[in-house]
């Protein structure tokens, strides 16, 4: 590793993977083979399959998983807490105890565009696509393309074929 990179002791990277400079990995899992690009942060307890592209500016919270083949565009963002505070009831900083992981699966073969906004608690189906700036505000079918802002199904992907027309 070299000075650009800040990588806890506690990742575990698999075999082949490529780090670009200025990213932040710690207590997370990457599988074998996968790209990340720089100025991506993945925290803690969250999972990354293998042969993914996970492009620049992009930010991977606890509680996502992501299976094997999948594509994340630049400045992706993912959410794990559908009603976030600052403060408890009674004032007081929150704390770790204070909320819970509500989690995000993107099954194999995915699709993210730029820009994109995922919230929490939801799941990308096999091989859908997620158009550029799109916010996912609920899980996407197998094979889906959606885009929009929420995002709503378009079309689908013909089994086997690609989603570009």
């Amino acid at each position: 590793m070299n000075d650009y990179l800040c990588v806890a002791p506690d990742v575990k990277l698999g075999h082949g993977v490529t780090l670009a400079k200025f990213i932040n990995l710690y207590g997370c899992e990457v599988g074998d083979h996968t790209k990340i690009g720089a100025f991506v942060e993945i925290q803690k307890n969250a999972k990354i399959g293998q042969r993914c592209k996970i492009s620049s500016h992009t930010f991977i919270c606890e509680g996502v998983t992501i299976e094997d083949n999948v594509f994340i565009g630049h400045g992706v963002t993912f959410i794990n807490d559908s009603y976030p505070r600052a403060t408890t009831p009674s004032g007081e900083l929150q704390t770790q105890k204070d909320w819970h992981v509500e989690p995000t699966l993107v099954r194999k073969g995915a699709s993210i565009g730029s820009g994109a906004t995922i919230l929490a608690n939801l799941t990308i189906g096999e091989n859908a696509l997620i158009g550029a700036g799109s916010v996912v505000t609920r899980d996407v079918p197998a094979n889906a393309i959606v885009a929009g802002y929420p995002a709503r199904l378009l079309r689908s992907i013909a089994r086997g074929a690609r989603a570009v027309r």
